[in-house]
């Protein structure tokens, strides 16, 4: 039986693009950019692979048609990664075609890191058409190969998203010590600062949000050079507080009806995410 949408409103912004609109809006009113999720991944069927490069090129009409200031984010797994991966990169590429010719912003999400590999080769071959301007990625830093991944990506002057991490890993593949999660992150931070144009900062971690604006003050580097991103629906004062001191800002704003696994991860990462679901069922 499925849960009710109830459950996921907290982090999940609508199960259509028109019922997103209105927390998108007024996000971006809060002077928030914004980047557009539609939710889901791991599909193993052509006609639902051709489905979703529609549906994501429609989000990226449907941004372009009500003004909003936002890009979009997309999993590979979704565009047929699981079938093959040149129908993937075809589809990945139809996709470009549109954002270029409408100066519009992709940015290829990471998931498990089984898919790591090919999920930056193909994020490689997109950025040497398309170029920063139009495509990015993400980097987790709990994954041991990240020190090598964040070297090669910042060489080719990639627009990157640094997040810490929130898929389940093993011991051989990531880092399970949330210091050691900390420590690589801000290592990482300092190279993307220092190597690449304009580098993007998802979490909620105030530890790691003052590890970055501290290394900006110590080298007077300016606010504006770097974008801090939190996730719909956690943390949107903290966010706004940034953004009154300079630091651009934007909000991830997930959608769609394959909202579930999303959620359950949104509420693993923290308690107190479980404790405000359970009290929003109990309020009118």
């Amino acid at each position: 039986m499925k849960l009710p949408f109830i459950f996921a409103k907290r982090f999940v912004a609508g199960e259509g693009f028109s019922s997103s609109l209105p927390a998108a809006k007024q996000l971006n009113q809060a002077r928030h950019q914004l980047t557009l999720d539609l939710l889901g991944e791991n599909i193993h069927s052509r006609t639902q692979a051709e489905h979703n490069v529609k549906a994501y090129v429609d989000v990226l009409k449907g941004i372009k048609q009500h003004e909003l200031l936002s890009g979009i984010s997309i999993k590979l797994t979704m565009l047929g990664l699981d079938i093959d991966v040149e129908y993937c990169a075809d589809n990945l590429f139809s996709i470009m075609e549109y954002a270029r010719a409408n100066d519009q912003f992709v940015r290829i999400d990471m998931e498990g890191s089984a898919y790591t590999t090919l999920t930056l080769d193909l994020f490689k071959r997109a950025h040497a058409e398309y170029g920063s301007q139009n495509i990015g990625t993400v980097i987790q830093a709990m994954l041991h190969r990240s020190k090598e991944d964040i070297a090669e990506l910042a060489g080719l002057g990639a627009d990157i998203r640094l997040v810490k991490g929130a898929y389940k890993e093993t011991k051989k593949s990531a880092y399970q010590k949330m210091s050691d999660i900390r420590e690589a992150f801000n290592t990482y931070a300092e190279i993307l600062i220092n190597s690449t144009p304009f580098p993007r900062f998802g979490t909620h971690d105030d530890q790691l949000i003052r590890g970055v604006r501290s290394y900006l003050a110590d080298y007077d580097i300016p606010s504006s050079r770097v974008e801090f991103q939190m996730l719909y629906g956690l943390r949107e004062q903290g966010l706004t507080d940034l953004n009154k001191l300079g630091y651009p800002t934007r909000v991830y704003v997930p959608f769609g009806t394959d909202w579930f696994p999303y959620f359950s991860r949104r509420l693993a990462e923290r308690k107190e995410n479980i404790w405000f679901v359970i009290s929003t069922l109990f309020k009118r």
